[in-house]
């Protein structure tokens, strides 16, 4: 795959790499999961994230940094202010949505939707649930992020298995050896650390630089 980094996204990839000197050695899968982002969201695709426990937090943590401003204000394009500012109804609140309301990168995390996981965990089976809302959201073009320390929590293998057959790309956020994830992702992220809190630690500052690269890719301030 070939990436374009502009000036700017280099200084983001280069200061990660300057900040985290370990990450050096997983550069190449970085910036692969990086272009297959940037293909999803050209392309009006929808980013899925999920993990357990602390990789539920950071699966939040991205949808947080994708669907709203993180370091830009990501104003709403004129022709989208003007539509919002006509639906009006004398109260001020078009005007209000126009000023305040963002540009968004469409991101889903699967870890918050408890009414349909408590659902499918009782019904059917618990471990499939994420694997049961990529089924039901994915589309060919979309992709899956799993985040999993070990690379082997088997409800984040089981949606990597629905997303490659409803057409989505994988990435994998992960550490140690890579486990299932690191094998079967098409961009595997490795981070080299050993303990569970250590890969986390590592993972926060790449996904921040991600967020940061799409960021500076789609929105101009």
């Amino acid at each position: 795959m070939n990436i374009n980094l502009t000036e700017k996204q280099q200084e983001i990839f280069d200061e990660l790499l300057e900040r985290y000197p370990k990450l050096l050695a997983v550069s190449p899968a970085i910036l692969r999961a990086y272009g297959i982002l940037e293909r999803c969201f050209e392309g009006g695709g929808t980013l899925f994230v999920a993990g357990n426990g602390g990789s539920c937090a950071d699966a939040e943590h991205i949808v947080g940094e994708l669907m709203k401003g993180f370091v830009k204000r990501r104003p709403l394009s004129p022709e989208l202010r003007q539509r919002l500012a006509a639906c009006d109804d004398g109260r001020g609140h078009g005007v209000q949505l126009a000023e305040k309301l963002q540009g968004s990168l469409r991101a889903i995390a699967l870890t918050g939707h408890p009414g349909l996981s408590t659902a499918f965990l009782n019904d059917v089976d618990g471990d499939m649930v994420f694997a049961q809302q990529v089924m039901g959201y994915g589309r060919p073009g979309d992709v899956f992020l799993g985040i999993s320390t070990s690379g082997n929590s088997k409800n984040v293998d089981y949606a990597v298995t629905a997303a490659k057959a409803a057409g989505l790309s994988v990435i994998g956020l992960t550490g140690r050896d890579g486990g299932i994830l690191g094998q079967r992702a098409d961009a595997a992220v490795i981070v080299p650390e050993q303990e569970t809190f250590k890969i986390q630690e590592l993972h926060l500052p790449v996904y921040h630089a991600l967020c940061l690269m799409l960021e500076e890719k789609f929105f101009a301030e």
